[in-house]
């Protein structure tokens, strides 16, 4: 890798495949989730030696809600001991923990869980954004709203009253499982981002996986619309 190649900064993950991966081992969906957590664990591990200053997991969508009731709530009460769990280690590895989406819709324990996390995080120099009750044109029109309020709408001002307003240009978005869509995710930021698709199911995917999509990003020429 020479040193004109790029290195992605913000990396954005589609976690896909929990439940396909739980199925294949013929065990309950909650497992299946239960392991996508660990996977979580040892990539936010790995960020710091792989350079990448900000990391965008697609935790809960605003869709996810149509789910059965039974693994809603198991996904609702996995959040509550990630947060729980893992708070320290954040702040031992000076880890700033943001949320995307309309977390604050979940239910009232959690919004105090994660408010408690985001303010303990706060001095943290590397971002772990995760996208909860998430849905990008939600976020868009969100945006558009306040931007609207404000006077005329453009691109900068649009952008400006994003949820990622605060966070670094979108570089890499990575989705496992092998499904090759967006899923209503930062539609706005990946307007110039590279993509990478993977057939590792989720609870397989590891910060050698994440290495190699880095790889390939650095391989790539960036152009943004030029030649």
């Amino acid at each position: 890798m020479d040193s004109e190649s790029p290195q992605a900064k913000h990396v954005a993950i589609i976690m896909d495949g929990n439940g396909r991966w739980a199925k294949q081992k013929m065990l309950p969906r909650v497992m299946g989730h239960r392991q996508g957590v660990e996977a979580v664990r040892e990539l936010v591990r790995s960020i710091e030696p792989m350079g990448i200053d900000c990391l965008t997991l697609y935790a809960f969508s605003s869709e996810n809600w149509k789910r059965p009731e039974e693994e809603v709530g198991d996904l609702m009460n996995l959040l509550r001991k990630f947060i729980k769990s893992d708070l320290l280690e954040f702040i031992a590895n000076d880890v700033r923990l943001k949320i995307i989406g309309d977390y604050k819709g979940l239910a009232p324990d959690i919004v105090a869980q994660l408010e408690d996390a985001l303010d303990k995080t706060s001095k943290g120099s590397r971002i772990l954004a995760v996208a909860l009750n998430y849905g990008s044109q939600d976020e868009i029109v969100r945006a558009a709203n306040l931007a609207a309020s404000g006077g005329e709408i453009t691109a900068e001002t649009l952008e400006m009253h994003l949820d990622t307003a605060d966070m670094p240009p979108l570089d890499l978005l990575i989705r496992t499982s092998g499904e090759v869509r967006l899923s209503n995710f930062l539609l706005w930021q990946c307007a110039y981002a590279e993509m990478v698709f993977v057939d590792v199911l989720w609870p397989d995917f590891t910060p050698d996986h994440l290495q190699q999509a880095l790889d390939d990003f650095s391989d790539r020429e960036r152009r943004f619309g030029g030649r």
